[in-house]
């Protein structure tokens, strides 16, 4: 994969909820001016709010950021979701619908991951957790 940062960046600080806003906001812009179809945003938006909910409530802070990425002559909008929380103790379980920590429905992890092109989690506990998403154009 080649990441061309000049094509677009963006970072946003999560630690309230009007931070999740701001970030949704900024992915379906940046989807927007990519030329994703209306449904292709609210499903990023969708994604992008379940990953930062989850930091405000689960890790209190962290950061989603936003690239647009080349691969094999395709490009696509490329979502990253960090923080150094407590991390996820079992990733299998916290992507199985209806399984929730936090008293949720638990349909956050399990549907950003449905919604989006690829998806991938990172996390250790005591250390924090990254969650990768893409949405190929």
């Amino acid at each position: 994969m080649v990441l061309d940062k000049a094509l677009c960046e963006t970072c946003v600080s999560i630690k309230h909820d009007a931070d999740v806003l701001l970030a949704y906001q900024k992915g379906r812009a940046l989807a927007a001016e990519m030329g994703f179809s209306n449904e292709d945003q609210m499903i990023v938006v969708i994604a992008i709010m379940e990953v930062a909910r989850n930091i405000v409530r689960y890790a209190g802070q962290g950061e989603v950021s936003f690239s647009v990425f080349q691969q094999d002559g395709r490009h696509g909008l490329h979502i990253v979701a960090r923080d150094s929380g407590p991390g996820i103790p079992s990733i299998e379980r916290a992507l199985e619908n209806g399984y929730s920590t936090g008293g949720g429905l638990g349909l956050g992890l399990s549907g950003a991951k449905r919604l989006m092109d690829e998806f991938e989690i990172t996390s250790r506990v005591g250390q924090g957790t990254t969650i990768e998403m893409k949405k190929w154009k």
